[in-house]
């Protein structure tokens, strides 16, 4: 049990880590998308107006990113309701957007930052601040489909919730074994 277990654990760690890898390449290219956008509206058509110019660059990175998560990292997690999957989406983008701008718009408004290479710095910071909301925040709230998608993978919930099909000579035992009535489930 302990070695099944173990290599449950390890597969769970090695998907994870996959998606990581997925949703990094997906964050470096929106990166570049919003911060070179951002980077020319700034220093071009929106010269007075850093912050609008980080909300535009951070809007166009994440259609792109909706795009490529929804169609890459998290493929097998994607939601039937394609609509509800894009506003829950653009909810959490949304918050991610308000603080890379807002961190902007803080540092120029609120600490009188005029220096565009430190306005844009400011945003970068709210980048990196925003994207580890994000990645859980997809994970868990967006492309929420269960494990159990992945036949692999199709137990591995029963690793952390107690089965309701449990044999009750398997759950007598645990409980003699540790000799503790506290255990989770009804009472054998």
């Amino acid at each position: 049990m302990i070695t099944t277990l173990n290599e449950r654990m390890r597969g769970l760690a090695s998907l994870f880590w996959r998606e990581v890898a997925k949703f990094g390449a997906v964050g470096g290219i929106a990166f570049v998308i919003d911060n070179g956008l951002t980077f020319y509206l700034m220093h071009g058509p929106m010269t007075d107006s850093e912050a609008k110019a980080r909300f535009f660059g951070a809007s166009v990175a994440t259609v792109f990113s909706w795009v490529a998560n929804r169609f890459w990292t998290f493929r097998h997690r994607r939601q039937a309701n394609v609509l509800r999957e894009f506003v829950m989406f653009l909810i959490i983008n949304g918050i991610g957007i308000g603080i890379s701008t807002g961190l902007t718009a803080v540092a120029k408004y609120g600490m009188g930052v005029t220096d565009k290479n430190m306005l844009f710095l400011a945003g970068v910071v709210g980048i990196l601040v925003a994207t580890v909301v994000r990645f859980f925040a997809y994970r868990f709230l967006v492309f929420n489909q269960e494990l159990d998608a992945e036949p692999e993978f199709s137990h591995d919930h029963e690793i952390i919730e107690r089965h309701p099909h449990a044999h009750p000579v398997a759950t007598t035992a645990v409980r003699e074994a540790v000799n503790d009535s506290e255990l989770p489930g009804p009472p054998s």
